[in-house]
């Protein structure tokens, strides 16, 4: 049956997907408190909808960083989509070209930014974290910019790696180990098995050829371990401005307190996100955090949404608090679970339609029009 939501998307990730490969993408942190918060709290927010208003006419466009994109969309990073289905990196990059809006690639993929650059013609945007080895971070920025990548995320909420206890129950490793029982799961999904289990060896490919690259099975805990900068600070973000010379984007801010030092260390962007509910359990949603950051910024950076977005709707409602854009991670890793670059584009498909329904429903004809006026809060 063809998917009409991203809900559908995900039910069939669970059909195609071996236990260990769904709850690496689907999981969070400890209790999944934040996991479920990112969703629960868009329901805090109920619409207000104008009538009589001439909606004949459509427009979804914004602008980032001087670019126009057609749809209110991002593709988020995230790690290692090459184990939901073979080279997932490369069919999420082939999608967003086709849909014209951003992608991001994690630094932690199994596909290499020159790849994505060689085989994908829009620009894109680059993840990294902060690594150990200045070295090594400085060559990433390097390969990202001779790969024409126009903005660089740094994700700022992964000092250490949140207790993700399913992958812990699992064994997660990357590549996957081949136990009895993950073997027996791998049987009975034998789709997946020749697509990913059975091709080649996933690795964090971007690492490939370095002094920190992996030839045995680690765990992602293990990997982080060895290579996140524990002692980062706001001046490294100085560092990171002046060695990329492009725009900026921070990605994992929640404060408004935090929002504002980003703007004194000219960041271009403030990504508001709780690392999808992998991170700290317990943190506030994004959805939460979005309009104390969006008053504290001011307009003198973009701001956007990255969490818990599941339908258009979700994303109108960001819009209306501030937010400039969305981000979505496992919504396209849903997708591509189902039915690799095609799933993609179905999930794309459904939020863009979803948003259009949603603005024409609420009375509104562009995103320019959304804003505070548009939503009412939830009381308890």
């Amino acid at each position: 049956m063809r998917a009409i939501n991203i809900d559908d998307l995900r039910a069939a990730a669970h059909r195609r997907l071996p236990r260990i490969i769904f709850e690496f993408i689907d999981g969070g942190a400890q209790d999944e408190v934040s996991l479920r918060a990112n969703r629960e709290d868009f329901q805090r927010w109920r619409f207000r909808p104008r009538v009589l208003t001439d909606v004949s006419a459509r427009d979804q466009s914004i602008t980032l960083f001087g670019q126009s994109y057609p749809t209110p969309l991002i593709i988020s990073p995230t790690g290692l989509a090459g184990i939901v289905a073979r080279r997932g990196e490369l069919a999420g990059a082939r999608a967003a070209a086709k849909f014209g809006i951003p992608y991001c690639l994690s630094c932690m993929s199994t596909c290499t930014v020159e790849e994505i650059a060689g085989e994908t013609p829009q620009p894109k945007w680059f993840q990294l974290y902060v690594l150990r080895d200045r070295g090594l971070t400085r060559a990433f920025i390097d390969r990202a910019r001779a790969a024409n990548c126009t903005a660089l995320v740094l994700t700022v909420d992964t000092k250490v790696q949140g207790p993700r206890e399913r992958d812990m129950r699992n064994g997660f490793t990357v590549p996957p180990k081949f136990t009895l029982g993950t073997m027996v799961d791998f049987a009975r999904h034998w789709r997946w098995l020749l697509d990913v289990g059975l091709g080649p060896k996933v690795t964090f490919r971007n690492f490939d050829g370095t002094a920190a690259q992996s030839g045995n099975a680690v765990s992602i805990t293990q990997f982080i371990a060895g290579q996140y900068d524990l002692s980062i600070s706001w001046k490294d973000v100085d560092w990171f401005k002046s060695v990329w010379g492009g725009p900026l984007a921070l990605k994992g801010v929640l404060t408004p307190e935090d929002a504002k030092i980003a703007l004194d260390h000219g960041v271009d962007a403030v990504i508001v996100s709780n690392h999808g509910g992998r991170q700290l359990d317990g943190a506030m949603s994004a959805i939460e955090a979005l309009p104390d950051v969006v008053d504290a910024v001011q307009g003198r950076a973009e701001v956007i949404l990255d969490g818990g977005v599941r339908r258009g709707a979700d994303v109108v409602k960001a819009l209306s608090l501030g937010a400039r854009a969305c981000m979505i991670g496992r919504a396209w890793l849903y997708g591509l679970a189902s039915d690799g670059e095609a799933g993609v584009d179905r999930a794309l498909q459904i939020l863009i339609n979803e948003i259009e329904v949603t603005m024409r429903l609420l009375g509104r004809t562009t995103v320019a029009e959304l804003g505070h006026d548009c939503l009412a809060r939830q009381r308890h």
